[in-house]
This record gives structure tokens, C-alpha cells and sequence, in this order.
């Protein structure tokens, strides 16, 4: 299922990432320039990725590319996960911040794959 009836905006997976880019941007901004020059553009760029993956495919109207930039979506998902534990480890968040982002990564992770599944399947 493609949901060419509903648009971008309404999918739950794509409201997520918009917010998760918006979240880590708050954050990122308020590092010091050593900090955003390594991590925080990586991170930056990875997390905005999977919002940008997932409107890009979408707007290609086909189910083969909606599905392809779904897979895209997903490992710009899991890069983002790999830079926020990094910076996790290097003290760049705090405890607090980190599981508030596993938390949602968890809700992410699930509505990406079964939006990614249900891409071609018809009801």
C-alpha cells in the first residue's frame, strides 16, 4: 500500500523523524565547535536523512521506489542511533536525554519497518 489517497504529512513514521530531526538539531546547536564539526554534522545530516528518505520516496509515486527510499529511511535511522550513542558515550547528552531517544527509537524502528512492509501490498 502506497497511500496516494493521504498524504506525507499524515504518516505517523513521518512525523517521527521530522521531530527526531528537530530534537537533535536543538540539541547540536548548542555544542561547542569542536563537538558540531565531527559529530554533530554527521548526526545532523543522518537524522534529518531519514524524514528527507522517506518525503523523497513518497514523491516518486511508484511502489518500488517508496519501498527503496524506505530502506534508505531506515539505515539513515540506524546511523542516526549509531551518533547519538556516540554521543552518549563522549558526553555530549546526558543519561536522561539518551534513554528519551532509545524510547523513541523504539517506537521509530517498529512504525519504519511495518511502513516499509506494507509498501506494494494492497488491501
Amino acid at each position: 500500500m502506497l497511500g496516494y489517497d493521504m498524504r506525507l504529512e499524515e504518516l505517523k513514521v513521518y512525523q517521527l523523524a521530522m521531530e527526531l530531526g528537530e530534537e537533535v538539531w536543538q540539541i547540536v546547536i548548542q555544542w561547542n565547535y569542536f563537538e558540531k564539526e565531527t559529530i554533530g554534522k554527521q548526526l545532523i545530516k543522518a537524522a534529518d536523512s531519514v524524514a528527507a528518505n522517506l518525503s523523497e520516496g513518497f514523491g516518486r509515486y511508484h511502489f518500488n521506489e517508496a519501498k527503496h527510499f524506505g530502506y534508505y529511511s531506515r539505515g539513515s535511522f540506524y546511523e542516526t542511533k549509531t551518533w547519538l550513542t556516540k554521543a552518549h558515550n563522549r558526553a555530549l547528552i546526558n543519561d536522561d536525554l539518551y534513554e528519551k531517544f532509545t524510547k523513541q527509537f523504539d517506537i521509530i524502528g517498529i512504525k519504519l519497518n511495518n511502513y516499509i512492509n506494507s509498501i506494494g501490498k494492497t488491501k
